[in-house]
């Protein structure tokens, strides 16, 4: 039995899929860890390949050497994890754990705006993130029930893509699905979704709680920055 409805699948193919412009490759790892979902998350890529020709996707072994060494390249630290990447540029938008609930939208969401390299942000805050030299990590720690989620998750998907159309490719953005991962939720005392946590350097330096609008989710990356 499929995941995706022939229902959903109209609607993916007409709403989303038809307005890619250029391919897209998701490149997925999975673990030995947190694999609860695993065999759900090949079956949605499947599904969704299948949807048009512009989309395809490869999984890997993150224990493997080859594995390693590409999610190495890929700057991806745990797995399952997937990147949407055009057609096998990184553009910085990551999925850890399954993009489920209410993040699907926000999945879809994601790979048109991988495909055509374009967001819909404010240029205020496009000519900001082109000036971002600094490696900057992204985490929004979500859960699939949470309404508000898929809100942050893009916020910081859209903030890598301008800057990889920049030419800096210095954001990730990283979606946490926090049951699949307690360990880093822990780490980060996440108690309420969704939490995000702005890392510049490999240093955690500003957390907040909720889905901010844009212009307010852009002054706390900039006060991270500093």
């Amino acid at each position: 039995m499929g995941l995706i409805s022939d229902a959903d699948k109209k609607v993916i193919k007409e709403e989303f899929f038809s307005k890619m412009t250029e391919p897209v490759k998701i490149i997925g790892f999975i673990g030995r860890e947190h694999c609860q979902y695993c065999d759900q998350l090949k079956q949605l890529l499947q599904e969704l390949s299948e949807l048009t020709e512009k989309l395809t996707y490869e999984l890997h072994d993150f224990e493997s050497p080859e594995g390693k060494e590409l999610a190495g390249k890929y700057r991806i630290d745990n797995a399952p994890a997937v990147t949407i990447t055009r057609d096998g540029k990184d553009m910085g938008v990551r999925y850890f754990g399954l993009p489920a609930g209410h993040e699907f939208g926000a999945f879809l969401e994601d790979i048109v705006d991988v495909s055509n390299a374009r967001t819909d942000l404010m240029e205020e805050s496009k000519r900001e993130l082109a000036g971002i030299d600094r490696d900057v990590r992204i985490l929004v720690f979500v859960t699939p029930t949470c309404p508000y989620c898929p809100l942050a998750v893009r916020m910081a998907h859209k903030f890598a893509i301008e800057n990889t159309n920049a030419g800096k490719g210095k954001i990730l953005g990283d979606m946490v699905e926090a049951i699949e991962y307690p360990e880093w939720a822990d780490r980060y005392s996440v108690m309420a979704v969704p939490k995000i946590v702005i890392q510049v350097n490999g240093e955690d330096r500003v957390q907040f709680e909720g889905a901010y609008p844009e212009k307010m989710f852009m002054e706390k990356l900039l006060a991270a920055l500093g």
